[in-house]
């Protein structure tokens, strides 16, 4: 019997199927209750209708609870038949579930999927060691989610152990990117072999995002002009930097403060001695007098041989510590010397 629901069932196209174990179910389903009134004494309660589809539920998956049992030895017979058409059923489910997972994982492997996710993070480029590096100092401090998005040269997740999302295809296509869910992402970078490529890239990842923000990693920032005709609000930072990369994925425009920073005629970071005749000077009264009389803000002080950036307001500034702040012009020392003594 077992044989011939197998060779039925592929007859008709449902072996392999989630069909299956309803269809297997069923078949022992209609033919053992005829079967079971059969070798059953007359008015038993196994057969009644009300009765028997619990029976063959408790039975067929191999939980017996005994409240309805068979009383001949063909009612047995018949009970075992229930019984491996039950573990029959199970197994296909377990098999298929097994080839679902099975498939999924090689698809996953190939980067063969379609990312359901939304705020995320998109790498568009991989590169061998500095990919990884970029992965690790973005999921560092604040754990999210990212997709990586690699050219049909990548043959497989080259970091299956990390948490990320692989795709894989031509990057500057539109499907290619909408697979990897870069219309609903938070953050793009365009991670290229060269900048040609990466321009070109760019344009793709402009035109499919939604608002995100895109950020473009390049070795030659000249060329940076060239996508700002496209949309000015593309980020283009050193290529050489991926610490700066990973800084403007998560926090948009902090490049743009490095860059103020770093350039002639904006605010600038500048270094200066703490007076000695000041005597020891706590960190908030140099972070208040400073910042009320010239806007400066304190960043690091060096005392005793450490570095100390962002220092604690609380800490105290030995004489001679060194001071390193943000100002729109450098600070004589009879300026700090007339505002930190102002403050006491």
């Amino acid at each position: 019997m077992p044989i011939f629901i197998v060779r039925l069932l592929a007859r008709v196209g449902l072996l392999g199927t989630w069909w299956t174990p309803v269809a297997v179910l069923g078949l022992v389903y209609l033919t053992s209750w005829p079967l079971m009134t059969l070798a059953e004494p007359p008015g038993s309660p196994l057969v009644q209708p009300a009765n028997y589809w619990w029976y063959f539920v408790v039975t067929a998956a191999t939980v017996g609870y005994g409240d309805f049992s068979p009383e001949t030895a063909a009612g047995h017979v018949v009970g075992a038949y229930v019984i491996v058409g039950g573990i029959a059923a199970l197994t296909t489910v377990f098999t298929k579930l097994a080839a679902v997972l099975e498939r999924s994982k090689g698809r996953r492997m190939q980067g063969s999927v379609t990312v359901g996710a939304s705020g995320h993070i998109v790498l568009l480029g991989y590169t061998p060691g500095r990919t990884e590096r970029i992965v690790d100092e973005l999921i560092a401090d604040d754990p999210c989610e990212i997709v990586l998005c690699g050219w049909e040269d990548v043959p497989s997740h080259p970091m299956p152990d990390r948490e990320v999302a692989f795709v894989r295809g031509d990057l500057t296509s539109e499907e290619t990117l909408r697979r990897a869910g870069v219309q609903r992402a938070h953050s793009v970078l365009v991670d290229a072999r060269d900048d040609n490529e990466a321009l070109a890239v760019a344009l793709t990842a402009d035109h499919v995002a939604e608002g995100a923000h895109l950020v473009v990693a390049l070795r030659d920032l000249g060329r940076a002009q060239h996508l700002r005709y496209v949309d000015e609000a593309v980020r283009c930072v050193q290529w050489h930097n991926p610490h700066m990369i990973t800084e403007e994925l998560k926090d948009p425009g902090i490049t743009e403060i490095y860059t103020e920073l770093m350039t002639h005629g904006g605010a600038g970071t500048y270094s200066a001695h703490l007076p000695g005749a000041l005597g020891p000077v706590p960190v908030e009264r140099c972070q208040i007098a400073l910042g009320r009389a010239y806007g400066a803000t304190v960043l690091a002080a060096r005392a005793d041989g450490d570095l100390l950036v962002n220092p604690d307001w609380r800490a105290v500034l030995p004489p001679g510590a060194l001071l390193y702040y943000v100002s729109s012009r450098r600070l004589t020392p009879e300026e700090i010397t007339k505002a930190l003594g102002a403050a006491d």
